[in-house]
């Protein structure tokens, strides 16, 4: 049974369904490309937060940022996966959300991104809220309302 299940979606905030940062998938500013991707085609996401050495969010990273970085004129440079590092590629205008934040927040920000990182007020990963928990509590909060009109 889910902690949110008798709420009100006007009750829920991101913590109530975000997933905790020890089981999210994430690289290091200074770690290789190639270490980037290989988490990414490993772990099957299409992207992973950035955080730097103090666990601090600094944006996120891709597949496709990657491979425009190693794009050259007629093939890809793989070679440079190994030169290269993540803060040279990554995406640094990601959206972040608090743990506090509303449901609705969390449905504004989820429209334009699969997921979106949570982190405090010092910038501190906290984890991230997927576009997934957002559609399965609207499913849920739906069918709830629904069986009460019958």
């Amino acid at each position: 049974m889910s902690a949110t299940q008798d709420k009100k979606l006007t009750d829920i905030v991101i913590d109530d369904l975000m997933i905790s940062s020890e089981k999210v998938a994430h690289v290091q500013l200074h770690n290789p490309l190639e270490h980037a991707l290989l988490i990414l085609v490993k772990s099957g996401y299409s992207a992973v937060p950035v955080l730097d050495s103090s666990f601090k969010l600094k944006g996120t990273i891709g597949k496709t940022p990657i491979l425009n970085a190693v794009l050259g004129l007629e093939r890809f440079e793989t070679e440079k996966l190994s030169d290269m590092r993540v803060d040279e590629a990554m995406n640094t205008d990601v959206p972040s959300l608090s743990r506090s934040d509303s449901f609705m927040d969390g449905l504004k920000t989820v429209i334009n991104y699969p997921f979106v990182c949570v982190a405090d007020e010092d910038n501190h990963f906290d984890g991230i809220l997927t576009r997934r928990a957002i559609l399965k509590q609207l499913k849920r909060n739906y069918y709830t309302v629904e069986h009460e009109h019958e």
